[in-house]
C-alpha cells in the first residue's frame, strides 16, 4: 500500500507572507488522515511547521503518520525550508516517539501556571519600577540574550539582532511605560539584583507571560531569580490574570528546574529538525 499527501485546496498566501496547505493523508488514494503545513516567516531560519497531523484510529500504527512526516519535509524543501517544526502537546507520548524516531529533538518548552497567592518578598528584598534612564541599558542586555539564544538555535547573529530589534519595538512601544506590560528590578540589602519583564495579558495566552527574567552576574545562585517569578506573578494577579506562562529552552537545564520547583507545568514541546 502507498501513502501519499493529497492536496485538499490551494496553496493558502496569508498575511506576513506565511505560506499554508492542507492535505489529506490518503493510502492508494483512500483518505486516513490529514496534515497541514506552514511557513513562519519571522523564525531565525526559513522554517516550516508541521502544524497538525491526524490519523484515523483503524489505520494508526501502521507507519502512515511517519510516511506523512517523511512526506511534509520534502514539501517544505522545496518551500525553501531549512528546518521544519513540530508542537507536541505535553503526555502526546505516540507523537514524541514518532518525533524522536525521525530525528526532531527538544528546542523549548512551553510551561504554564495557574496562580493564587504570589509570595511575600524575602527580607531585605524590594522591587521598584524600572525607570526611563535604566531602560536603554536593560533593552541593549536583553536583546543581546535574545541574539545569543536565537544564534545557539542556528540563527545569524545579523538575522537574530533583526528579530531582537523588531520583537522589542513590537511588545515595548513605549518602553517602560507600554501599557499592558511590567519591568520592573529587585533590590536586595540596597543593590540592585535583577530584572524581570512580564506581560500582563499576552496574546494567544489565557494569563500572563514572562519575556524575560535576568539575575545580575555575581548575584546568581542566592534564590533572586525565585523572588524575581514571585514579582511576576503578584504583577499578573493584580492585573486579574490568573495564569502565567513562559517558554525555556531545552539547552536550559537550570531555569527549568527553577519553574518545575516553583510549580509550572509542561503544556508543550517544540521539536525541530534541520531539512538538509
Amino acid at each position: 500500500m502507498t501513502t501519499t499527501l493529497r492536496p485538499t485546496g490551494p496553496e493558502e498566501r496569508q498575511e506576513g507572507g506565511v505560506r499554508a496547505r492542507t492535505y489529506d493523508v490518503c493510502v492508494n488514494s483512500r483518505p486516513v488522515g490529514r496534515l497541514r503545513l506552514a511557513t513562519d516567516p519571522r523564525a531565525a531560519l526559513p522554517t516550516g511547521r508541521l502544524a497538525d497531523l491526524w490519523i484515523a484510529e483503524p489505520d494508526r500504527r501502521r507507519g502512515r503518520a511517519t510516511v506523512a512526516a517523511l512526506a511534509a519535509e520534502e514539501v517544505l524543501r522545496g518551500w525553501g525550508c531549512r528546518r521544519i517544526e513540530f508542537l507536541v502537546p505535553a503526555g502526546a507520548t505516540p507523537a514524541l516517539r514518532l518525533s524522536a524516531a525521525l530525528g526532531y529533538t527538544e528546542r523549548a518548552r512551553r510551561m504554564r501556571k495557574e496562580l493564587t497567592n504570589p509570595p511575600a518578598l524575602p527580607p531585605g528584598s524590594v522591587d521598584r519600577p524600572l525607570d526611563d534612564a535604566e531602560y536603554p541599558t536593560w533593552l541593549a542586555a536583553a536583546q543581546d540574550e535574545y541574539v545569543q539564544a536565537m544564534v545557539r538555535q542556528g540563527a545569524s547573529a545579523e538575522r537574530a539582532a533583526e528579530l531582537a530589534d523588531a520583537d522589542h519595538r513590537l511588545l515595548l512601544s513605549d518602553g517602560p511605560h507600554t501599557p499592558g506590560q511590567s519591568l520592573r528590578v529587585l533590590r536586595h540589602e540596597g543593590t540592585d539584583v535583577g530584572t524581570v519583564w512580564t506581560a500582563l495579558h499576552a496574546p494567544g495566552q489565557p494569563g500572563g507571560y514572562v519575556y524575560d527574567v535576568r539575575v545580575t552576574p555575581g548575584h546568581r545562585g542566592r534564590g533572586h531569580g525565585r523572588t524575581l517569578m514571585g514579582i511576576a506573578e503578584r504583577e499578573c494577579l493584580a492585573a486579574g490574570s490568573h495564569h502565567l506562562g513562559l517558554n525555556v529552552y531545552a539547552d536550559n537545564p537550570t531555569a527549568r528546574g527553577l519553574y518545575e520547583s516553583l510549580g509550572y507545568r509542561v503544556m508543550d514541546h517544540r521539536l525541530s529538525k534541520p531539512l538538509l
